[in-house]
């Protein structure tokens, strides 16, 4: 009887794990490294300017936070967008075409998702509680972009600029400029790089009535738009760095953020894609990992403590 029941129990835990390995795949768990160093950045740099300690409650409240509306918004892009991904050959291998994820199991991991998140808003002060709402509607508008505008990257962008103003919020519980310019530059950073992102959908987003930059002004145009973008993006941070009086190390940083920029745009070309996914994946992750760990110890130097 005890090892009968045994089996039924793990043969009942096989699938539901697989379910829950299938929805992590599913929203890419693994690609918050791209977001989680930014709002690390604006909550240490808060924590600073406060008091001049590192609050640990927050960090891992601000860490649930962005990972739990990040999971929501990667859950509902794909929901809606099931059926362009099914036309195109590219993403036609996703969970939620081939059936690996249902589209119940879907909407579960969203809604527990968007749950938790708002939950620890309400455990980080009533101004996070208030504007929380107002952070899940671009993550929803976002995924219908595409339909109505040409322009579906600023939408991603002003999404992705919600986490380090949120993540300032969470530690001081009131709005700020400084985290303001931070935010604005994160979402120029990453409306830059969906614009390099989108470019190898392009045959496939014109046939199917898909828009987007790259769809509706080509390859060059869109891989000019990026350049552009990350230009801004370097000029906001370094404002940044200015207003909150930031010390070497944080323009070390810096300078090889911008290093990193140049790469990442001499190896995408109008004419060669190839390592596309390389400068989107691999160089945007080291962008946000080493500004961070810049930010941590010129932080440090400067006083933080633990």
């Amino acid at each position: 009887m005890s090892a009968a029941a045994d089996t039924a129990g793990q043969g009942a835990a096989g699938p539901d794990t697989g379910k829950v390995r299938a929805f992590l795949r599913l929203v890419m768990i693994e690609h918050s490294v791209f977001a989680l160093p930014f709002a690390y950045i604006a909550a240490l740099t808060a924590m600073f300017q406060v008091d001049g300690w590192v609050r640990w409650r927050e960090l891992l409240l601000i860490t649930v936070a962005m990972v739990g509306l990040r999971t929501f918004a990667m859950a509902a892009n794909r929901i809606i967008d099931r059926e362009i991904d099914a036309r195109n050959p590219r993403t036609a291998g996703r969970e939620l075409v081939t059936g690996a994820v249902s589209v119940r199991t879907a909407w579960t991991g969203a809604l527990v998702s968007v749950a938790v998140f708002l939950t620890t808003c309400a455990l980080l002060n009533p101004l996070c509680l208030a504007l929380s709402p107002l952070a899940v509607i671009p993550m929803v508008v976002y995924p219908y972009g595409k339909r109505f505008t040409d322009f579906p990257h600023a939408i991603l962008g002003l999404a992705q600029a919600i986490g380090p103003v949120g993540a300032w919020i969470a530690v001081t519980g009131a709005w700020s400029w400084d985290a303001a310019v931070l935010g604005l530059a994160v979402g120029i950073w990453i409306g830059g790089f969906d614009l390099i992102f989108g470019c190898q959908d392009v045959a496939a987003d014109r046939a199917q009535g898909v828009r987007s930059v790259p769809a509706r002004f080509g390859i060059a145009g869109a891989l000019y738009g990026a350049r552009g973008s990350h230009v801004v993006t370097l000029a906001l941070l370094l404002c940044f760095g200015a207003v909150t009086g930031a010390g070497a190390l944080f323009w070390i940083g810096l300078l090889i953020v911008a290093v990193a920029f140049v790469y990442e745009h001499s190896i995408v070309t109008p004419k060669d894609l190839s390592r596309l996914n390389r400068a989107f994946f691999t160089v945007n992750g080291v962008i946000g990992i080493v500004l961070f760990v810049c930010t941590l110890l010129d932080l440090a130097n400067r006083g933080l403590g633990v």
